[in-house]
């Protein structure tokens, strides 16, 4: 918490008097950077009038990546206390249903209908996308895109 706090350049005493420990705080970080990864999503494919939505999804993946928060996210579910754990669960399942939502509006916009349900093809999205965001902070990764392009070119053979 000291670390917190020096960090946030506030006081310690006032990191706790609006978190009672770590692990609260912890939560609560996992619960913002979950619901703000998801509002931007939507908000990208929302906003992606005449860009394309593959276009418009790798742009917001792209700032996703340079955040940074993907990957905290990912560091935090490894977090072994309750209320984290409760935290990214929650996180990630909301992740999966938005990520459903958007790989429906896109196979749409290319009038495509998958021999996969969008669920199933989610929990892949979900599971690459902070894959991507991994490596990319530790440097696995050179060109991002061209790992998102290949990506969706797999999902895209799932079609009929």
């Amino acid at each position: 918490m000291a670390a917190i706090a020096l960090e946030a350049g506030v006081s310690k005493a006032l990191l706790h008097y609006h978190y009672h420990d770590r692990s609260t705080l912890l939560a609560e970080i996992v619960e913002r950077i979950g619901m703000r990864t998801i509002d931007r999503e939507r908000t990208a494919i929302d906003e992606s009038d005449g860009m394309g939505g593959l276009d418009a999804v790798w742009q917001w993946l792209e700032g996703e990546l340079r955040r940074g928060e993907l990957a905290a996210l990912v560091e935090l579910a490894l977090v072994r206390d309750a209320p984290v754990r409760r935290a990214t669960r929650a996180a990630a399942s909301e992740r999966r249903l938005s990520a459903a939502r958007s790989i429906e509006r896109l196979f749409a916009e290319l009038d495509l209908t998958p021999r996969v349900p969008a669920a199933l093809m989610a929990d892949a999205a979900v599971a690459f996308i902070d894959g991507l965001a991994l490596d990319v902070t530790n440097g696995s990764v050179r060109e991002p895109r061209v790992s998102y392009d290949i990506f969706w070119l797999a999902l895209l053979g799932l079609t009929e």
